[in-house]
């Protein structure tokens, strides 16, 4: 190799030459290759495309044709099936009308044939009843006339004797004619007395049949009605003995049927052991019917206590559930704070281990460890100098300061601007402001729970507790959407969030779902909502604050249910002067109503209604605290028709629905926004009410009750 010139020695140069042959002649090929495969590539694919547009083609003209002629086939089967029902119709509805005809014909004549066998009973029967009846008083006559006869003969014979005993004795004619005379009279009178004793037999005989219809038909009328009710049963008790005790007046007479008196003696001592034992009888019923009234209310009132344990018990439950879930939850939340954060405990451990105090907020004693408190934050930092600390003292009195005045500010009810509580997006901003979601320990969350425990002590003001419910519900809601554990979005970022269990948080579903113009302050709070990782004290801020909300919407309900249960109690009743005249529209009271109870109620609902939309109180808690109350007025009004046997009439009945169209009045006025499900919870008092107002209930099964009355 020279400065400017290769050199090559004799034979190199062919045999660079070869190789650069061998080269270019193993590219070439492999282009020709490349190529010739792209060609026939190219080629393959054409007709492969041409061959599956033909095949395509193919199938569909066959699988037209197949399905032309499956139509075809379908509609001859549907034809012939149309025919063939047609058929069968017909022939089934001839010999339907056929057999119908013969099944008339026969039961017609079957009909014919026991009526006229029965018409002819009937006329034998009373054929017979008056052929009886006719010889029972031919016999009965007979027996009259013989023995009237036969005293008359006697009487005649007496008479005759003394007559010839009085001519024997009497020859002279003075004597004859008063004997005549004396005679004379004697037989008038005994011809008197004969027609009065047959007169007086009859009669008696008259008055004993009369005597002993009324004492059965007495007897009978007794018996049914002591199955129907106690007082008539009595009355007819004493027309019995009235009856019983009569004798009947018969004049004196010389003659006396002794026979006929010793009967009438002996049935009316009858009559009497009747009635006494009777009455016996109905001493004892009454004492049982006591005493099983007595037993059955005992138990009715036990189990009405054992059921308002139970539903009390269920509900207490219920709280306990949510709350124990809310707390696992929250319980996740802190263990996976604690897992993020035991590397840097470890690291700590060795360099600092101060002995702090704990408060009920995680609010530890910042002038005992001022100085050790950048130790336990930075283990790899040295204490700070003086001036450090100085720096720290002051930034934390301007803390308190700042702590103080919000305290102060918030104390006084600051109201509401565009239907947003100011009080709450105030307390909200300032701690987003300060950091203290993010802080481990601090002392405002405990500042605000004794601020808002004192300012809720007057429980009676309606109003003040609708303003702190407003204000606490929209605070508790705009930390539910901007708290999150710290590390929970790195830990599962694909894990949904637990389900709302507790009534709050359904509240905050609520405001995700409903309509921004129904709640403003839900949609304002969107606007002002940031998410922030939470340490341990803000979240147990958040328990306590749903803790006191829990506790503002119970005071504010159970406000609402004393003041109305001294008016339910007058409400079951109707006024004596209006319940000849109960409002049949029940639809509203008038001015002039004699009962302005129901009227009361109603007042008293639009009360609250009108605080909690001027406090701007959520809408789903103004409808858990209606459906609660209307729960409450069910159980209350129904109970009491349980228990006051004197309400269950047609006229409470009418007065308390005309209360009821009140009250459903009401709720269509406070639409369902504010009023939500509270109707449908009057539903057994509403049906109890419409079984009082029906007219004939005799007439009602037991079928219609369940299905139409109480579905």
């Amino acid at each position: 190799i020279g400065k400017t010139k290769v050199f090559l020695r004799a034979g190199q140069m062919a045999d660079l030459d070869a190789r650069r042959t061998e080269v270019l002649g193993r590219s070439a090929s492999i282009i020709q290759r490349k190529v010739r495969s792209y060609l026939s590539r190219k080629n393959y694919i054409m007709l492969r495309r041409s061959a599956i547009h033909i095949q395509a083609a193919c199938r569909g003209q066959l699988a037209r044709t197949v399905y032309e002629s499956m139509r075809r086939e379908a509609s001859c089967l549907r034809i012939q099936r149309d025919l063939r029902m047609y058929l069968a119709k017909k022939a089934y509805k001839d010999m339907c009308f056929s057999a119908v005809c013969i099944q008339t014909g026969m039961r017609g004549m079957a009909a014919r044939n026991e009526l006229r066998f029965r018409r002819q009973t009937r006329a034998s029967i009373l054929i017979q009843s008056h052929c009886r009846k006719y010889l029972a008083r031919l016999h009965y006559m007979k027996l009259k006339k013989a023995a009237i006869t036969t005293q008359c003969a006697w009487r005649g014979k007496v008479a005759r004797r003394e007559l010839r005993k009085l001519k024997m004795a009497a020859r002279e004619t003075g004597a004859l004619q008063a004997a005549k005379n004396k005679l004379e009279k004697q037989v008038e009178e005994l011809t008197w007395r004969l027609q009065l004793e047959k007169r007086m037999r009859v009669d008696m005989e008259e008055a004993k049949t009369q005597e002993n219809a009324k004492l059965q038909s007495a007897l009978q009328e007794m018996q049914l009605q002591f199955k129907e009710s106690k007082e008539k049963l009595m009355k007819e008790i004493e027309v019995a003995k009235k009856e019983a005790e009569k004798v009947p007046v018969v004049q004196e007479v010389p003659v006396i049927d002794h026979a006929v008196v010793e009967e009438l003696t002996s049935e009316n001592e009858k009559l009497k052991t009747l009635v006494s034992s009777l009455e016996k009888k109905i001493d004892e019923t009454e004492k049982k019917f006591e005493e099983t009234s007595k037993i059955s209310e005992e138990r009715l009132k036990q189990a009405l206590e054992a059921e308002s344990k139970i539903v009390q018990l269920k509900t207490a439950m219920h709280r306990l559930e949510e709350k124990v879930s809310d707390m696992e939850t929250e319980n996740q939340i802190l263990r996976q704070q604690s897992l993020l954060s035991t590397p840097i405990k470890k690291m700590s451990e060795h360099i600092s281990a101060p002995a702090t105090q704990s408060l009920e907020n995680g609010h530890h004693v910042i002038e005992e460890n001022i100085s050790n408190e950048p130790q336990s934050a930075t283990p790899v930092k040295k204490l700070g100098t003086e001036s450090d600390s100085k720096l720290r003292r002051s930034h934390i009195e301007h803390q308190h300061e700042n702590v103080d005045a919000l305290i102060n500010c918030v104390a006084k009810n600051l109201g509401y601007c565009n239907g947003k509580p100011v009080a709450a997006f105030t307390i909200y901003k300032c701690l987003l402001h300060w950091k203290s979601f993010e802080a481990e320990r601090t002392s405002v969350f405990d500042r605000l729970i004794q601020m808002i425990g004192s300012a809720i002590e007057n429980e009676d003001d309606n109003d003040h507790m609708a303003y702190w419910l407003s204000n606490t519900s929209t605070l508790l809601f705009l930390l539910q959407r901007s708290l999150k554990a710290a590390g929970a979005s790195g830990a599962t970022p694909h894990k949904k969030p637990p389900t709302a269990t507790s009534l709050f948080g359904r509240m905050a579903m609520g405001f995700r779902s409903s309509p921004s113009s129904a709640n403003l302050a839900a949609a304002a709070a969107l606007a002002v909502v940031r998410q922030v990782e939470a340490k341990y004290p803000a979240l147990l801020f958040k328990q306590q604050l749903a803790a006191y909300v829990e506790k503002i919407y119970g005071i504010i309900r159970d406000n609402l249910k004393k003041e109305l249960s001294s008016l339910l109690s007058l409400c079951i009743q109707a006024p004596r002067t209006s319940k000849g005249s109960v409002l049949r529209s029940g639809r509203s009271f008038g001015k002039d109503s004699a009962s302005s109870h129901w009227q009361s109620i109603i007042d008293s609902l639009n009360t609250l209604l009108s605080t909690l939309k001027q406090n701007f109180v959520p809408p789903v808690l103004v409808q858990k605290i209606f459906t609660q109350t209307f729960s409450y007025i069910n159980v209350q009004l129904f109970n009491s028709l349980l228990l006051r046997r004197e309400c269950c009439t047609f006229s409470n009945g009418e007065y308390v629905k005309a209360g009821l169209a009140e009250l459903e009045l009401w709720c269509c006025q406070a639409k369902e926004e504010y009023a939500g499900s509270s109707w449908d919870e009057l539903k057994h008092i509403r049906q109890a009410v419409g079984f009082l107002v029906i007219h004939q209930k005799y007439r009602i099964s037991y079928d219609e009750i369940t299905n139409d009355l109480c579905p």
